[in-house]
């Protein structure tokens, strides 16, 4: 392979060929060359594409009851819904703190805690559409179901829950009124230039209201084929598990046994919460 300048415009054969070693080993924009003193076309209309995408997957609301229906096949019961005090979209995106109340009962009839049912089980599950209730569609139920196989032999498991308009701290609410030991909070991640279509995985040990960020592990960048497969997230998901339960606690004191430590990371809320 030919040597070029790193800041060589990508124009020749020799010049494309460098960066197209570099961009099979990242998702980042790289070698977009040049016009003149402008991106080529091709290259602003991608990068339009992408901000496109990324704002879509943000404003496109999740279809609930589509995606209940679906939910309710893994087996584990029929999903109850329920919201946060974010009246709509675009107040979830101007007040994260009403994402992270529940709607209360008076205005939202059907779709807050009173429809949570009080279980002993081990683990609970809510899948929250976050920043991205597309990540969430699209990955949401192959996700919970991997989950359900990986750890409903050694648990037992609370029936789903379905939050809207979500930040990850709501699930500390919904896991106290579940009476779960463990909460796993499936959320759609803010969508990037790169992945739109992310999904996340944050663990609480011994969920209730008040709980830090600190008090949390992620399992991020789920989204096959490119990012981290349904498996091998419940896989991490199972060892962490495990260790908060050993534990009795989950956050900064708990590390990864299982994965790569450069999929997990403690206290990272900040992105969706």
């Amino acid at each position: 392979m030919t040597a070029i300048e790193p800041g060589a415009a990508p124009e020749s054969a020799a010049a494309e060929e460098f960066w197209a070693v570099l961009r099979r080993t990242t998702q980042a924009r790289v070698g977009l060359g040049r016009t003149g003193d402008a991106l080529p076309t091709r290259r602003v209309l991608e990068f339009r594409a992408a901000h496109a995408a990324a704002r879509d997957a943000v404003h496109t609301p999740l279809d609930v009851g589509e995606f209940g229906a679906r939910v309710a096949e893994v087996g584990l019961g029929t999903p109850v819904h329920v919201r946060s005090r974010a009246a709509d979209r675009s107040e979830y995106l101007r007040r994260p703190d009403l994402g992270r109340l529940p709607a209360e009962s008076e205005s939202a009839v059907g779709e807050g805690l009173s429809t949570v049912p009080a279980t002993s089980a081990d683990i609970g599950f809510v899948l929250a559409d976050g920043l991205s209730p597309r990540a969430l569609a699209d990955h949401g139920v192959p996700m919970l179901r991997a989950l359900v196989a990986a750890l409903g032999e050694r648990y037992t498991l609370a029936p789903p829950v379905i939050a809207s308009q979500a930040r990850v701290a709501l699930g500390d609410h919904i896991g106290e009124a579940l009476g779960v030991t463990t909460l796993l909070v499936l959320i759609g991640e803010r969508p990037g230039l790169s992945v739109a279509d992310s999904l996340g995985i944050y663990l609480t040990h011994r969920p209730r209201p008040g709980r830090v960020d600190a008090e949390r592990n992620c399992i991020s960048n789920i989204h096959p084929p490119e990012g981290l497969g349904y498996d091998r997230a419940a896989r991490v998901a199972v060892g962490l598990v495990d260790d908060a339960r050993r534990l009795g606690r989950s956050g900064v004191d708990l590390k990864d046994t299982v994965g790569d430590a450069a999929m997990i990371s403690s206290a990272r809320v900040v992105e969706v919460g």
